[in-house]
């Protein structure tokens, strides 16, 4: 398997090592010869892993490329969220409070690279912290009260690295580069809790009311309790058996956050926080589509260096998507070569990449929702009035800022359509989808993969009925079974 070091600086690296390569961030983002490796290891030392930085996109493309990322999207987002922290600091508490007895002073700060400390009494706990965020330079600050709480942990740049733990850091680097494997961390009657997240003010819930009453009148009769819950109530997740994600998902929300700890407490849950990460970013979406030769309209990533060729490859019109767009928010149409600048100087103010598409007309959206890997529901999703896509946010009248709907059985979804649905979700992992499919001349092409899609009463559920929510929490049910094995 080749070895990729990549860094903002490659000339400040000095390391040689078989089947090791050192590149720069740029290279990798936008060298389209690195999307065609197929076996390759990425270890990302950027200095910045900020979200939408060059760091965070090289290991969100390497993942879409099929590459193995050190670090993972996931474990750069954990370590942003200081709830997760807390659940670190929670399990290994025996492990902190044992290494650093010794200490006299209030504040300790323990310096990691690549799993080590220059000071071997503090090994295993260095080891504990890499195998948990696996995160090369990592500095993590304690503070003594009745005992040692961890007070932050973050990321280091190599230019933060001090002077004297240089040389340290380079054999640490030899030996990590030189391994061959390397560790990633992993009240009534009812007989299963059930938490349902919700927000009260969001703006594109996935579920209306109705909808939400049904999810709960289906759970009861399937022997859950039935609790809904706000982004407040993370601390109480560990009281229930299974999480359903009824919020709008983002990265920097919290149901990323309910999402991930279910994850680490074995709690069911049909929204993994793979999916959010994977299906939130449209970076990652167009990266992973083409990999697996699956017809999208044309499609290129914008970035400083190319952004002067784009319209040659997309025409005009044509649209741009913010990474993280959803439900139409942060996707913008130029018509014309000026319209176009000024967006894009906007949108990469922003972010390192954005996403730019030829604009495919239709007079409809396919939505093929599906639930692990296989078709749930079908619906074709209808322009808004007067508009180019399905929401117009910017519609005087309520009524008008979506289309109307209509909802089939899946055997009358055009076999190219259903098929290209299908294909798609399995790039991102068991799960529930909403993969949107136009068809223009004849021809699929998938528009984009939508994890915690809509289910709303007397839409999705127009066909098949209750079976929709049925299918949904019957998945849930059976994690939970799987697991009692």
């Amino acid at each position: 398997m080749n070895k990729y070091l990549v860094v903002n600086k490659p000339e400040h690296w000095n390391i040689s090592l078989e089947n090791l390569k050192v590149i720069s961030a740029r290279e990798y983002l936008t060298n389209p010869q690195f999307a065609k490796h197929k076996n390759a290891r990425i270890f990302n030392l950027c200095k910045d892993y900020s979200y939408q930085s060059k760091g965070y996109y090289v290991s969100l493309l390497a993942e879409a490329r099929g590459h193995m990322a050190i670090p993972t999207v996931k474990n750069l987002v954990d370590l942003r969220e200081p709830k997760l922290v807390k659940i670190v600091s929670d399990e290994f508490d025996d492990l902190i409070q044992k290494s650093l007895k010794a200490i006299k002073s209030p504040e300790f700060t323990l310096s990691i690279y690549f799993g080590q400390n220059v000071a071997q009494k503090y090994r295993e706990l260095s080891a504990m912290f890499h195998r948990h965020f696996q995160i090369p330079f990592l500095r993590v600050k304690f503070h003594y009260t009745n005992k040692w709480n961890i007070k932050s942990i973050k990321a280091l740049s190599e230019a933060e690295i001090p002077e004297e733990h240089k040389a340290s850091m380079q054999e640490f680097a030899v030996q990590y580069f030189a391994k061959k494997r390397y560790d990633t961390p992993r009240n009534t009657n009812y007989e299963y809790d059930l938490a349902i997240l919700v927000q009260q003010d969001d703006p594109a819930p996935p579920s209306n009311s109705k909808a939400l009453k049904k999810f709960a009148e289906i759970a009861e009769k399937l022997d859950f309790y039935v609790e809904f819950v706000t982004p407040h109530d993370l601390s109480r997740l560990s009281s229930f058996d299974a999480l359903l994600i009824r919020q709008s998902t983002e990265v920097n929300n919290e149901a990323y956050a309910f999402a991930r700890k279910a994850q680490q407490e074995g709690i069911a849950i049909v929204d993994y926080p793979d999916a959010i990460l994977k299906c939130c970013n449209k970076v990652f979406m167009a990266e992973a589509l083409e990999n697996a030769g699956i017809p999208t309209p044309k499609t290129i990533i914008v970035h400083k260096g190319n952004r002067n060729k784009v319209i040659e490859k997309t025409g005009l019109p044509l649209v741009l998507k913010s990474p993280d767009s959803t439900f139409s928010f942060g996707v913008k149409k130029a018509a014309t070569e000026e319209e176009y600048e000024k967006l894009v100087a906007s949108m990469l103010k922003n972010s390192e990449l954005v996403i730019a598409q030829e604009f495919s007309p239709s007079e409809y959206d396919w939505r093929i929702g599906v639930l692990d890997d296989k078709p749930l529901y079908a619906c074709r999703y209808y322009m808004a009035k007067g508009h180019w896509q399905i929401y117009n946010w910017e519609a005087p009248k309520v009524d008008d800022r979506d289309g109307n709907a209509d909802c089939l059985p899946i055997e009358q979804v055009p076999k190219k359509i259903l098929n290209a649905a299908l294909k798609s979700a399995r790039l991102m992992g068991k799960g529930l989808y909403g993969v949107d499919v136009k068809e223009v001349n004849g021809k699929p092409l998938v528009i984009e993969i939508n994890d915690n899609p809509n289910i709303d009463l007397g839409v999705e559920d127009a066909y098949y009925g209750d079976k929709i929510y049925t299918e949904i929490l019957m998945a849930l049910k059976n994690r939970l079974e799987k697991k009692e094995e």
